[in-house]
């Protein structure tokens, strides 16, 4: 998968600071849960699923996706364990993740920590954040929590009455939706900038820039709208290659989730040429179960010989 990456990152690391920005560079960080409902099948644990209002067994992956021209690139998918008492944890688990990446990056003559990260709340800590900084990187932006509570203008409060008091402007250049970037105190984060949003007529959201430097509300806005790409990729892993209807046990798992992601992989190359550039993932899956044969497309696309043993 580094090898796919270095391909799309090298011809775009030597362009110009604007050229990087309109590619949308970033590495987004996400975890994606599976129902599951087999005693035998590895990696699987109990939790409260909303979606269910019940506890059920299922299983946990995490991911970190390099995004780039709205493409998204897997990098690491690990299968988490479950939270508590002598279990890694997510975070202990990311650390290592991205220890990996950057290393095997810097191989290639890319440093990694360039790249703004993107994480939804469940990442928010300050020790992660400080862990984080220690590793390299200096632009991250995380969803920010409903019960967290920090002090605006004098006043301390929660953030839902936050994000129904303040203000927010209309649309302007480089940020398509309302939103206020405002300075906040927290007593975990200590002085922090909070970017609210409002992506419809009733609900609003909130950003925390984690960074170590300070941005703007366009640039805050720019690299957070790349995350929803890992969601994306979430779903056309599940929606498209179906991945949960894995059922190898042991390393099996791994080898079936390999599996997966060499074909998602494969599609985006596929998708990269002109006769099926104007596809979706969807269609092309479709068209090549119905009109081709996957011997004859790998030969007559990227020339490679496809072993029949």
């Amino acid at each position: 998968m580094v090898k796919q990456a270095v391909e799309h990152l090298k011809p775009v690391m030597t362009k110009s600071v604007a050229t990087r920005s309109r590619a949308g560079m970033t590495l987004s960080i996400d975890n994606s849960v599976m129902d599951r409902f087999g005693k035998l099948l590895r990696c699987t644990w109990s939790w409260y699923s909303g979606r269910f209002h019940k506890v059920i067994r299922g299983q946990d992956l995490l991911g970190i996706v390099l995004t780039i021209n709205h493409i998204a690139l897997p990098l690491h998918l690990v299968f988490c364990p479950k939270q508590g008492r002598y279990n890694t944890n997510k975070a202990d688990l990311l650390i290592f993740m991205l220890s990996r990446l950057k290393a095997v990056f810097a191989s290639e003559g890319i440093d990694l920590t360039t790249l703004p990260l993107t994480m939804d709340s469940w990442f928010v800590s300050q020790p992660l954040r400080e862990r984080l900084h220690r590793l390299g990187f200096t632009k991250i932006i995380i969803a920010g929590k409903s019960n967290y509570t920090f002090t605006i203008a004098g006043t301390k409060q929660d953030a839902s009455p936050w994000k129904k008091e303040l203000v927010l402007h209309d649309a302007t250049w480089g940020v398509d939706v309302s939103s206020c970037r405002v300075q906040a105190h927290s007593p975990t984060f200590g002085a922090i900038t909070r970017f609210f949003f409002q992506k419809s007529t009733t609900r609003s959201y909130y950003l925390m820039n984690f960074s170590q430097v300070s941005m703007r509300g366009a640039e805050i806005w720019h690299i957070w709208k790349q995350h929803h790409v890992i969601e994306c990729f979430w779903k056309i892993l599940k929606s498209i290659f179906h991945i949960r209807s894995m059922q190898l046990q042991g390393d099996g798992l791994y080898t079936a989730l390999l599996i997966k992601v060499l074909a998602y992989v494969l599609a985006i190359r596929v998708q990269a040429h002109r006769t099926f550039s104007k596809l979706t993932i969807t269609q092309i899956m479709r068209n090549l179960s119905r009109d081709h044969d996957l011997k004859t497309l790998l030969t007559e696309h990227f020339h490679l010989p496809f072993l029949t043993t």
